[in-house]
């Protein structure tokens, strides 16, 4: 019973394995007759006693046997159950391997099928790629024969073409060869023809050669007696004008006086047309070195009446107005409008100042509100003009004093780049023409003046000439504005080109609603390093920011916008200048070392 109960399964199974098989029937076996060639039944016969020969009946007994104990046991059926049992188990495996066997059959088939596909797109690609190579190959060929059949043409052509140029030189050859000969006949012809003309002309000339100097010889006695003639009729009548005016001394007086007062009202005419134009021009015109000026001459007051007379009743202002700078600057110009006021009202003599400091720090703007405050015309002239004029400087120079001297209100005379012709004299770039202009300049200026008050403006003061800081009373630097002026700075213009167009009735202008405070403070702190005409600058790029919208809203995001370019363009310009200061040291240091080599070799 153990090989029901699973007991050596394995060792049962084999032996039943090598059990015979039972001869076939049917098909089968007549199929295998046929094939055998119809054997006879003896053969079989062997056949089957060597099958039986090698059988054992052990395995059969004891199969036997444990039947019957399996049949006396009182779990027989329970054991034929679990039996039963493992043999369906069995066959299920055998069942699941044959299907996962089937499975992998499929696989490899599919497998096969794609390598299959595989195999013929490799094989397509093949043929197409040898097509190509072929139909490439079969191009390149036509491209030969049709680039050889070009080649040849051209060959062609151009033995052609050679051929005709060869007949064209000729022809032109035989044509220029018969045209020389012409030519060179006409000329023999020709020389002919003159050599027969002159002998004929030299012939007759010889034959009449007597007469000719008859001729000439009566013609110049002719001329020369009426020469003699006239001469003789002139003197005479000369001759006795002269005895009759020096017999009478009335008409010498009379023509003596006429010419001395002739010669007197040329004279004086000539100087007081030149005294007449230069005290009008003094009075009425302005200087041409003089750019700008609130002096009002008096054809512009007959043009602007209004102006003229509103211009008399205009009180004075703050000098400050408008203008932001730090608090200890703001009161040291505070002190200098008062003094300059009251030296004005005084008619106290003026004194001189210097402006310097980085450009567009209020060094103009403090100069105008300076003079309106005191009550005096400003004129502004800058140093640039003066080197253009050359050897006018000089008298430019001189009508622009005699212009300012000429006012009763006084002029502040504000001097713009003032280091472009105030120079030192001792450099060698300065020229002739400019030293003189900065001669005059200094003679004008050596004393102080009751009629103007001299301002100059520099961002290179240490350029002057030694004579002009001798001059000059007293010097403000004009630094770049903190974080307090920027923020006041941008408080003002924001006010200035901003809130004050959106709050007019009829401007299409408007803000977005914002913290204006704040964003004041903040363009202020991004602003770091930007001088006060630069701020100006970024309110009017707010105001035409706003203006380019489609609605006319100004955001904040544009503010911003415009903020961080003009930021971007501040740097921009500081590295050029840094650039442009290091080449200019470089030249310098270069031009010094030259210039000492050189001294050195002359010693």
């Amino acid at each position: 019973m153990s090989w029901l109960f699973g007991v050596n399964k394995d060792q049962s199974f084999a032996n039943i394995a090598n059990l015979p098989l039972p001869p076939q029937q049917g098909g089968a076996g007549g199929a295998a007759g046929g094939s055998g060639g119809g054997g006879d039944d003896k053969g079989k016969g062997d056949d089957k006693k060597k099958v039986w020969q090698g059988f054992d009946p052990t395995g059969l007994e004891r199969a036997a046997q444990a039947a019957r104990d399996l049949d006396k046991s009182p779990n027989a059926k329970e054991a034929l159950a679990l039996a039963m049992k493992q043999e369906d188990t069995k066959q299920l495996d055998e069942k699941k391997q044959i299907k996962e066997f089937e499975a992998h059959v499929e696989q490899m088939k599919v497998d096969q099928i794609r390598t299959q596909g595989e195999e013929k797109r490799k094989t397509l690609g093949q043929e197409t790629k040898q097509h190509q190579e072929r139909a490439q190959y079969q191009d390149q060929l036509a491209r030969r024969r049709y680039e050889d059949q070009l080649r040849q043409q051209q060959r062609q052509n151009e033995e052609n073409l050679r051929q005709q140029e060869e007949s064209v030189n000729k022809q032109e050859s035989m044509r220029r060869k018969t045209i020389e000969y012409e030519a060179e006949l006409r000329h023999q012809n020709e020389m002919k023809r003159l050599e027969a003309e002159l002998r004929g002309k030299a012939k007759i000339e010889r034959e009449n050669r007597d007469l000719r100097n008859e001729q000439i010889r009566l013609k110049a006695q002719e001329y020369r007696e009426t020469v003699l003639q006239s001469i003789r009729a002139a003197g005479t009548v000369l001759g006795d004008g002269f005895k009759a005016f020096i017999s009478d001394w009335d008409k010498v007086s009379a023509t003596a006086a006429g010419l001395t007062l002739l010669a007197l009202g040329v004279y004086s005419a000539k100087m007081g047309t030149g005294i007449g134009a230069r005290y009008i021009e003094a009075r009425l015109g302005k200087p041409s070195l003089v750019r700008e000026t609130s002096r009002l001459s008096v054809i512009e007051g007959i043009k602007h009446p209004i102006k003229t007379t509103r211009r008399l009743f205009i009180k004075p202002e703050d000098a400050l107005k408008g203008i932001v700078l730090k608090p200890t600057l703001e009161e040291r110009l505070r002190e200098i409008a008062i003094a300059t006021r009251n030296t004005k009202n005084n008619k106290g003599l003026y004194r001189n100042l210097l402006f310097y400091g980085p450009p567009g720090t209020g060094k103009t703007l403090f100069a105008k509100s300076l003079s309106m405050h005191s009550g005096m015309d400003y004129a502004i002239m800058t140093g640039g003009d003066v080197a253009p004029m050359g050897k006018e400087g000089v008298t430019a120079m001189h009508k622009v004093f005699d212009w300012a001297s000429s006012s009763r209100r006084g002029v502040l005379l504000f001097v713009d780049e003032a280091d472009a012709f105030l120079r030192r004299r001792s450099s060698e770039v300065i020229s002739e023409d400019m030293r003189a202009t900065l001669n005059a300049f200094l003679y004008r200026t050596g004393e102080q003046s009751k009629k103007f008050m001299l301002v100059l403006a520099s961002n290179q003061p240490e350029q002057f000439d030694w004579a002009i800081n001798d001059r000059l009373d007293e010097m403000v630097e004009f630094a770049l504005p903190g974080v307090e002026e920027r923020e006041r700075m941008v408080y003002h213009y924001f006010e200035k080109y901003i809130l004050q167009p959106a709050t007019q009735g009829k401007s299409r202008f408007k803000v977005e609603k914002m913290d204006y405070g704040a964003k004041c403070k903040e363009i202020a702190g991004k602003s770091e390093g930007l001088s006060g005409r630069e701020i100006a600058k970024i309110g009017v790029a707010w105001q035409a920011s706003g203006y380019a919208s489609e609605d006319g809203m100004l955001t904040e995001e544009m503010i911003d916008a415009r903020v961080d370019e003009a930021v971007k363009q501040h740097k921009q310009k500081t590295d050029w200048k840094e650039s442009e200061d290091l080449r200019t040291n470089k030249q310098s240091l270069t031009h010094a070392i030259s210039f000492g080599l050189g001294d050195k070799s002359t010693k």
